[in-house]
Order: structure tokens, then C-alpha cells, then sequence
């Protein structure tokens, strides 16, 4: 009976992969088109379960298997995470976190060069405490952008520092879609992956602060208006740093990160309100008979990822009961037979496929689970170890190549900033703006290295405990 495939398809187990081929198909049309959207990628989910339907001989099981992937742990708790840390970035985000770092920006005076350095800083700290790459661009892109090209920074450069700030924050933040998702799949807590990262996202962002440092000037500077940026600017929102690097300490100490952000929610809003920032009020109220407020935007801006995630773990257990695990796994055993060759190509197809997409959480949801979990188990590579691998190389090519959406906002954004300042903040195609993402290339340059050298490399010991080598040494 355990022999048996719970799932019998026509085709056999290659075609339990025809959900995930809809899906990739539909991810890379509307990427053509220049539409990668989230919701767009339901219809791609849905459309390859559907069509999936006509091939199961046995349809009540093919139902039951759907059902099951969906309300499998692995995929709720991502959702029960998202919608916890959606909650607690949107209380700080709404709470002057963004208007206290970019008054200490620009009362230190600083211009050129060191606006650009202080720009990928700042990015990096919001992003790293909010949890939210797209977060950062826009709230860098209206503010930061402008007031830096004014005061002679580079723009090139500062857009380079804003995304790839947002890039680092996305990559190592707890509260992150992207750090979730590849602990999760992983089978593996948070707070372990973000510090067993640390050693990777510091050395990219060192690196990208040297070459600012060399490349961050080049315009003329200019007295950039005050009152056009002090509504922007409130140093008492410094204050709200306070939850923030609790929320973060919380969750590397080890502990869950519904408990981090429920912590850090309370906190937020009780340093809100005494500070005059924000009121409780504001978290729940009903206006023009409907309910409104931050708890509602909050767990609402993870609905769109949170239902995607659910089609993709519904299409990953298609794919299993249907034996197309164990097809690819055995064809992959005919051209991977080291720990080095797993992770070489786990990141060549994290790579491709976010790359295609434009996304990053999604692939590595569908990846992560699938694939790289049991062949990592089986050479036995730490779940520290994959996580990091699916998530730093997915945070690259999304946010540094033309067609992605975040080189797309940004464009968008800076015309934005352009019609109210003029040319003196200028526009860029979105090919210009590619090879400025410095932080996504030396991620992705330190990320092949690791694997190719083994740096970081640890293994799952006797009692589950990281280990740098087996004593049948796999690698």
C-alpha cells in the first residue's frame, strides 16, 4: 500500500509537473507584457490545477490531494507568518520610522558621495526592520531620490543605493516574504537563518559601500528646498527604531516569528502613541460602513502572496502524489552526486525562474519544497544552508534586471519626482539603471562562490546540529 501512488495521472509522474508548467508559462507571458503581478500568477496556479483535473483517473482523489497541499503546515505557515508581519510593518511603517531616518539623512549635511552612502544605509535599515524591499524603493524614490540628485549625489547611484538597499532588508529581514518562505520550505526557524545570512548580506553591503564611495558623486550641487521635504521629516520617529531592532532581536534569539511581531506590534503601537506618532484608534475603526484601519491594511496587503502560496503548495502536492518528485529526483541522481553539485543547481533554477518571473517569493516556495528539501536532506546540506541559498540568489536578478517590477516602479517613480522638480532629478530607462544595482550583482557574485568553494557549507550533524563536514565527506 505505501508503494502505491496516491494520485494516478495519464502520463505517469511527468505529468504532475503540468501545473507548474501552466504556472511558469503564465509567469513569463505577463512578464513579457510587462504585467508580473502576483495575481497574475493565481491564474497561472489555478489554470494548471484545473487542466490537471482532466488527467487524474481517480478525480475525487485528485480533489482530496488539492485540499490536502493546501492546508499542509508547510504552507500555512508562511501565511500565518505573513499576515503577523504584514500587521507589524504596516503599524511602523505608518508610524514616522521613514521620516525619522531621512531627517538625520539631511541634518548631517550630508551631500554627493555621502548622501548616497547614507541612502543605502538607511535603505537598508528600514527595509532590514519593516521587512519590505518594494516598501523601501517607494519611500526612498519620493524622498531620498529627489533631495539627493539636488544636493549632487549621482542619481544613477542613488537608485542603485535605494533598491539595493531594499534588496538587503528583502534578503535578510525576519519579517521578510523571501526569509520566511525559504525557512519554511526548509522546515527551519527564522531567527537561525538570519544569523547564519549575516555573514553573507554584511560582506555584499560592504562591498557596495566601496564602490559608492567611488561612483556615489557627479552632479552639481544644488540648495535642495526645506519646505519642500520637511513634511517628510520628523526626528521623533526615530523613537520607533525601539520595536523595530526588538522585533529583529526577538526573532535571531530564536524565538517564533508570530511571537516577534506580536511583541513588536504592541510595542510599536504603545511607542506610537506616547510619542504622538500614531494612535491606537488608527488600528481599528469603521468609516462609511466599513471596517478600515492598520490591522485591516496590513493583514490585507498579504492576501494577494498568502493565496498564492496556498495554489503553489497545492501544485507541489499534485506533483508529489502524482510521483513527479521522485522522476526529477531520479533524474537529477543521474547528473548530481555531490553536495556541491545540489546546490549548483539548486541556485541555477532559483536563478531562472525568479529571473523569469520578475518575483522571488513565489519560486522559492515552489523550489524550496519540491526539490531543493529533499535532495539537500538527502546530502544531508543544513536547512540553514539551502534557505540561504534559495533566498540570497532569488533577492538578486529581481531587482536588477530591466524588465523585473522593481526597476519598473522605480522608473515610474522617478517621473514621478521629475514633474515636480524638473530635469535636475532625472529619468532613466530601465537599462540604465541595471548595472547601478550593485548590492543584487555582488550578492549573486558572493552566492556562486559559496557554493563553488564550499564557503559556508554545513552540514546536518548526528543530533541535527550544523556541522562544517561528515566524516564521508560529500562535497
Amino acid at each position: 500500500m505505501e508503494n502505491k501512488k496516491k494520485l494516478d495521472l495519464i502520463g505517469g509522474g511527468w505529468t504532475s509537473f503540468l501545473p507548474f508548467g501552466v504556472f511558469v508559462f503564465v509567469a513569463i507571458y505577463i512578464s513579457l507584457l510587462k504585467a508580473p503581478d502576483v495575481r497574475g500568477m493565481w491564474v497561472g496556479a489555478l489554470g494548471g490545477i484545473m487542466l490537471t483535473f482532466f488527467f487524474a483517473r481517480n478525480k475525487e482523489n485528485y480533489a482530496n490531494v488539492v485540499i490536502e497541499g493546501m492546508a499542509d503546515k508547510i504552507a500555512i505557515i508562511p501565511v500565518a507568518c505573513w499576515i503577523f508581519a504584514g500587521v507589524f510593518a504596516t503599524v511602523l511603517r505608518s508610524s514616522g520610522l521613514v521620516e525619522g531616518i531621512i531627517w538625520v539623512a539631511y541634518h548631517i549635511g550630508a551631500k554627493g558621495t555621502l548622501f548616497v552612502i547614507i541612502t543605502f544605509l538607511a535603505s537598508a535599515l528600514f527595509a532590514t526592520a519593516a521587512g519590505t524591499g518594494f516598501g523601501t524603493i517607494v519611500a526612498g524614490m519620493a524622498v531620498l531620490y529627489p533631495a539627493g540628485a539636488l544636493l549632487g549625489a549621482n542619481p544613477l547611484a542613488l537608485i542603485g543605493a535605494i533598491v539595493g538597499g531594499g534588496t538587503f532588508g528583502d534578503n535578510l529581514a525576519p519579517l521578510s516574504d523571501t526569509t520566511i518562505s525559504s525557512a519554511a520550505s526548509q522546515g527551519t526557524d527564522v531567527g537561525g537563518v538570519v544569523k547564519s545570512r549575516l555573514k553573507y548580506s554584511l560582506l555584499a553591503g560592504g562591498i557596495t559601500l566601496v564602490l559608492f564611495a567611488f561612483f556615489g558623486g557627479g552632479n552639481t550641487v544644488q540648495n535642495v528646498p526645506y519646505e519642500t521635504l520637511a513634511q517628510y521629516m520628523n526626528p521623533t520617529g526615530l523613537v520607533m527604531l525601539i520595536p523595530a531592532f526588538l522585533t529583529i532581536f526577538i526573532a535571531i534569539r530564536g524565538a517564533h516569528i508570530i511571537t516577534a511581531t506580536t511583541i513588536g506590534t504592541v510595542v510599536a503601537a504603545i511607542t506610537a502613541q506616547i510619542f504622538g506618532l500614531n494612535s491606537i484608534s488608527k488600528l481599528l475603526y469603521v468609516e462609511d460602513g466599513a471596517a478600515k484601519g492598520l490591522l485591516v491594511d496590513g493583514i490585507g496587503g498579504m492576501v494577494d502572496i498568502s493565496i498564492l502560496a496556498l495554489l503553489i503548495l497545492a501544485c507541489v502536492n499534485i506533483m508529489k502524489e502524482g510521483g513527479g518528485d521522485k522522476a526529477l529526483i531520479g533524474l537529477a541522481n543521474k547528473f548530481v552526486k555531490t553536495a556541491r553539485g545540489v546546490e549548483v543547481s539548486m541556485i541555477t533554477l532559483i536563478i531562472t525562474m525568479s529571473a523569469i518571473m520578475g518575483l522571488n517569493a513565489p519560486p522559492i516556495l515552489a523550489l524550496g519544497t519540491f526539490y531543493a528539501k529533499p535532495l539537500g536532506e538527502k546530502y544531508k546540506i543544513h536547512p540553514y544552508r539551502r534557505a540561504n541559498l534559495l533566498d540570497a540568489t532569488a533577492c538578486t536578478l529581481v531587482y536588477s534586471l530591466p524588465w523585473t517590477p522593481a526597476l519598473l516602479l522605480v522608473k515610474s517613480l522617478a517621473e514621478n519626482a521629475n514633474s515636480q522638480f524638473g530635469d535636475l532629478v532625472p529619468v532613466f530607462e530601465t537599462t540604465q539603471m541595471t548595472p547601478w544595482i550593485f548590492y543584487s550583482w555582488i550578492m549573486l557574485a558572493i552566492m556562486i562562490f559559496a557554493v563553488i568553494s564550499g564557503w559556508g557549507r554545513e552540514y546536518i550533524g548526528p543530533n541535527g546540529e550544523p556541522v562544517k563536514s561528515l566524516e564521508k565527506e560529500m562535497a
